[in-house]
């Protein structure tokens, strides 16, 4: 039935997983509106058991995905490239890094930038310091980029290097489901490999719905700031509307045009705003902080990443770290992949460690700005931002209340809102192409079904943000919790896939191998022997032919006697 739709409708697609994964989300926005309370209900619930009985598992689970991810990018496995052995990297470094950028935390930069460090400033994490002072200050920065750092982009690393080895290296398509091949086998074609995928998409579709929501708010902050836009959801539906319809635009002019070029026009908004920030402030206490903040990650890095409030148990980890990694975790699959399509040739190494630390290296320089600055207005300048951001509760408008001090204050805020609409773009297209990857198997498909799925994320943002009883942000928190558990346990399963999977292809070049790393001495007396073998055999081919030319040198007593 599913194949008969799909072939009049001219699609190129996996029906099953394509209308299957479409009727539930339709399903779950009919229900979300209609039962609004149960829906309310159960999401709450569950997200709470999920946070009060798991969270020490997503801790310690991102912390190992970690340590592994360092283990084989130096290890015998890191010089195995993703694809064929001498395929070479599509992009460059800098298209590369902008655009597994953009895709991944760069709208979040945005949000956060300023919010997170005072929110912690305010109300230290550990509760072992004076709120609003030095040491409040440190905690707070160590805690953001701890969350912006290299847990971050583990999340996205792992899955994004499963895709790129079991896609361009076995040749199988981009779906979730390839990377249980070790596991399943054939299987991952049959009706487990299908579930899988299928929640692969609606997991991708909530993570980006919770991107869009949180974006959306902020714009609607940021023009409530500047012009007296009402602050509603009906504003806030229009708003969604106007990002997906950009998206869609740029999701249909394909990945070369449209998300490549969207995608390093923002960074270089992004970083123009940093540097504009940087050298309007202090920039002396800056430059000094941005060092100091990173001996500060550093120095809280191993016990932050080990750390589950045993002894306080205040319930804030939940709120903040395990929300986060929930999150990050039900994007794993979108940015995972989207980094794998534009990573092919690059070897495991190389992978790791730019994914990894690139992005860590620019989310260090870019909080120390933004924090530290935020810092300095509390600290030197008469402060504000944490009455309106802390007290009052307007995360979505820490950024604009941040640029208020500034000097062009109304016009840099307006080229902060450009930027958020451009990163929520670049994110929403993205995830449009990665989405319709995950239902085709392959990259290349009609424009119609990626179309589809970019206008369906910006239903269910519409959706979740605004037809939840609940406060926006709580909503999209309660949503996010939930989808995003399957997905972490799927994450052990990448880890063990992949080591089977190297294991396995290094054994059958073992000879090879071996050959190579024959020590000097013993490579010499081979060659000697070799050449000593050779030799004789050219002695042998010389009398061979003096033998067999002495029948046509007979002397004229011998040619009479015949």
């Amino acid at each position: 039935m599913f194949a008969k739709l799909a072939g009049k409708l001219g699609m190129n697609t996996n029906p099953a997983i394509f209308f299957i994964s479409a009727a539930l989300t339709i399903l779950f926005v009919v229900c979300a509106i209609v039962f609004t309370d149960t829906v309310d209900a159960i999401f709450g619930a569950t997200s709470g058991w999920i946070l009060s009985h798991l969270g020490w598992v997503y801790i310690l689970g991102v912390t190992t995905f970690l340590i592994f991810l360092v283990w084989i990018a130096s290890s015998r496995f890191g010089n195995i490239r993703l694809g064929p052995p001498d395929s070479r990297p599509e992009y460059g470094n800098l298209a590369w890094f902008c655009m597994l950028f953009a895709a991944g935390i760069g709208s979040i930069l945005m949000f956060w930038g300023v919010a997170e460090p005072i929110n912690h400033y305010a109300n230290p994490p550990q509760q072992n310091v004076a709120p609003e002072s030095v040491e409040a200050a440190q905690q707070a920065m160590g805690f953001t980029l701890y969350h912006f750092g290299l847990h971050t982009w583990t999340i996205f690393c792992l899955p994004g290097l499963a895709f790129a080895y079991f896609v361009y290296r076995k040749g199988l398509p981009f779906r979730v489901s390839s990377i249980l091949h070790p596991f399943l086998g054939d299987g991952v074609n049959g009706p487990v490999g299908r579930f899988v995928d299928i929640f692969a998409v609606l997991g991708t579709l909530f993570g980006v719905a919770v991107t869009i929501g949180l974006g959306t708010m902020q714009i609607n902050s940021g023009l409530n700031t500047l012009f007296g836009l009402e602050e509603s959801r009906s504003t806030q539906i229009i708003l969604i509307g106007v990002v997906t319809l950009i998206a869609v635009i740029s999701v249909a002019t394909g990945l070369d045009t449209g998300i490549k070029w969207l995608s390093f026009i923002n960074i270089v908004m992004a970083v123009g705003l940093m540097i504009f920030v940087f050298a309007a402030g202090s920039t002396l206490y800056l430059a000094k902080g941005v060092i100091e903040t990173t001996g500060v990650y550093l120095d809280q890095l191993i016990p932050l990443s080990f750390w589950n409030d045993t002894f306080g148990n205040t319930g804030w980890q939940g709120s903040w770290t395990v929300f986060y990694w929930a999150w990050t975790i039900t994007w794993s699959p979108f940015v995972g992949i989207f980094i794998a399509r534009i990573s092919k040739g690059r070897t495991i190494r190389e992978f790791v460690l730019g994914v990894l630390a690139l992005p860590t290296a620019f989310s260090i320089v870019w909080f120390s700005v933004f924090g530290m600055s935020a810092f300095d207005i509390e600290m030197h300048q008469g402060g504000g931002l944490v009455e309106e951001v802390v007290v009052q509760e307007d995360i979505p408008g820490a950024l604009f209340a941040f640029l208020g001090h500034y000097p062009l204050a109304t016009f840099v805020s307006v080229v902060a809102i450009l930027i958020v609409v451009i990163f929520f773009t670049t994110s929403s297209d993205s995830a449009s192409l990665v989405v319709d990857m995950l239902c085709s198997g392959t990259a290349e498909s009609p424009t119609r079904q990626r179309v589809f799925w970019g206008v369906t994320q910006g239903v269910v943002a519409a959706t979740v943000l605004t037809a939840s009883g609940v406060g926006g942000l709580d909503a999209l928190q309660q949503t996010i919790i939930v989808f995003g558990l399957p997905f972490f346990v799927i994450g052990f399963f990448m880890m063990i896939a992949l080591v089977k999977s190297l294991k396995e292809e290094t054994a059958k070049g073992s000879g090879a191998h071996r050959q190579r790393t024959i020590p000097l001495q013993a490579r010499s007396r081979r060659m000697r022997r070799d050449q000593l073998r050779e030799q004789q055999r050219e002695q042998q081919r010389e009398q061979q032919r003096d033998n067999g030319s002495g029948g046509d040198h007979l002397g004229p007593e011998a040619k009479d006697d015949v």
